[in-house]
């Protein structure tokens, strides 16, 4: 190779480095300028979000009527000389008896131009008169148009001549822990109020059975109830529901109904003025570790039927001791999952629903009632087998077994055709008193067979050891309410 060709090669060598190290360069200055804008993806400031959406925030203002002397009065001692002397003050501010107004503060948003607002039940309920301030000043009379206790979500209605300004709901769903959040209300009377955070936790169940709460750290006082928790799309995420708090004020630990929650309620009341959730119609309880193994689930999942009174599952085949596995084409992970997707499917719509029972999965067809129908009806009576003859009494797994007697029958308030085994008294140091076992609890069922003696008793406890089981299911009453307990064998 020539001097000039090498020349020229290493000519190349060199801009091509050059050129590489300027691409280098601008590549790190590139990810240094990402990282920073990482590291400061926050808003500047609230203040556009806040004066879009605070026109459709609304101060919430009730009226009661109540009885005198509902309150806490003076405490005087019976005989004391000043009781007299007190009585006669009372009487004479107290007017008698006359009933007094108390009013209460809230929040609340409007979703439509037309004037619908959405708020706490536990805002306006048992309120005679519910007032309407706005952002603009203007007050305005709400009519209730329906509620949900279960999810402590109301809906109101005003009348405007004008288009009232109103946010959209948003996607709960999407809503990431670390997002930012914004919350607008009337914290302690002082009206139109905005306090920004991030979503601390999603999904959190406080009491119902249909919660879903976003958790936040925004602050949120007595008087955000109802108000709405906005993403930063001015979106509604969220309706402030309740505190976490030792003292009454806010700590940080701040709980909202999640959007797509109160996003279904609200258009069942706006509809139909109630809720219509599906029904299926049985008791259920979490499956655990030691149940699945007792009944040969190989997933600790599902939820376990521990009765099925009169109605559609029972009409449909399901039985107690059935795992429901899969609802609608949806797999069930727990009982609190199952109650929830019962709750949000159609009334009188058919369903698939997969149950394991006795070491393999069927299919039952189900056709769902109305929940607030069925808690409204008088429970039927449930009744079971007669006992082919008398039960003996019986020590096992450290409890003390005794066949239900008339003594027995009464003082536990036993249905006359009940069966089974009651429960005496427990060993504490036994599995049974760690699973909760306790004197005054009815055995029903053992291995999802009807027990009718203490013989029945020792016979599916032979046929689970054969089986290879470690654990044998109990089916227990306590006050008439069933769950399944899985006792481990000795």
């Amino acid at each position: 190779m020539s001097r000039q060709v090498i020349a020229r090669t290493a000519s190349y060598f060199e801009v091509s480095g050059a050129v590489r190290g300027l691409w280098l360069a601008a590549l790190a200055i590139g990810l240094v300028l990402a990282q920073a804008i990482a590291a400061n993806a926050r808003p500047d400031s609230f203040a556009d979000l806040a004066d879009s959406v605070s026109p459709a925030v609304v101060n919430i203002t009730t009226t009661t009527m109540v009885a005198r002397g509902t309150g806490p009065g003076a405490i005087v001692p019976e005989g004391s000389p000043f009781e007299d002397f007190f009585r006669e003050f009372q009487d004479r501010n107290n007017d008698g008896d006359r009933p007094k107004r108390s009013s209460a503060l809230g929040s609340g948003f409007v979703i439509s131009e037309d004037g619908y607002i959405v708020t706490n039940n536990h805002v306006i309920e048992g309120a005679d008169e519910i007032i309407i301030e706005f952002f603009s000043g203007e007050e305005l009379e709400a009519k209730l148009v329906g509620t949900d206790k279960k999810t402590d979500i109301a809906l109101l209605k005003v009348t405007s001549e004008k288009p009232l300004p109103f946010v959209p709901f948003g996607d709960s769903d999407i809503a990431r822990v670390g997002d930012w959040v914004m919350a607008v209300g009337n914290p302690l009377g002082q009206g139109f109020s905005v306090s920004a955070g991030i979503v601390s936790q999603r999904n959190r169940a406080l009491q119902g059975a249909y919660d879903d709460y976003i958790q936040t750290d925004a602050a949120i006082n007595r008087g955000n109830s109802g108000g709405p928790l906005f993403n930063m799309d001015g979106e509604v995420v969220g309706v402030n529901t309740a505190i976490l708090s030792p003292n009454g004020g806010s700590i940080g630990i701040g709980f909202s109904m999640a959007s797509n929650v109160v996003v279904r309620v609200v258009d069942q009341l706006r509809e139909f003025g109630e809720t219509r959730r599906g029904w299926l119609g049985v008791r259920i309880q979490d499956v655990t570790d030691d149940v699945a193994e007792a009944i040969g689930l190989e997933e600790t999942a599902g939820a376990m039927v521990t009765d099925v009174p009169e109605g559609p599952a029972k009409v449909a085949g399901m039985v107690a001791g059935d795992v429901i596995v899969s609802f609608d084409g949806v797999e069930v992970g727990d009982t609190r999952g199952l109650v929830r997707q019962v709750g949000n499917a159609d009334v009188g719509k058919t369903v698939r629903i997969v149950v394991f029972r006795e070491g393999k999965t069927q299919t039952l067809k189900v056709t769902l009632g109305r929940r607030e129908e069925a808690e409204a009806a008088v429970p039927v009576a449930q009744t079971d087998e007669a006992p082919a003859d008398k039960p003996t009494t019986a020590e096992m797994f450290g409890l003390s077994l005794s066949p239900i007697t008339e003594e027995l029958r009464a003082q536990l308030e036993l249905d006359a055709d009940a069966t089974g085994l009651v429960v005496t008294d427990v060993n504490e140091a036994s599995d049974a008193f760690d699973k909760g076992l306790r004197a005054g609890d009815v055995i029903t069922e053992a291995g999802q067979q009807k027990l009718g003696s203490a013989a029945d008793l020792n016979k599916q406890v032979a046929q689970a050891k054969e089986a290879g089981r470690k654990s044998l299911l109990l089916l227990v009453r306590r006050a008439g309410e069933p769950r399944f307990v899985a006792i481990t064998l000795e």
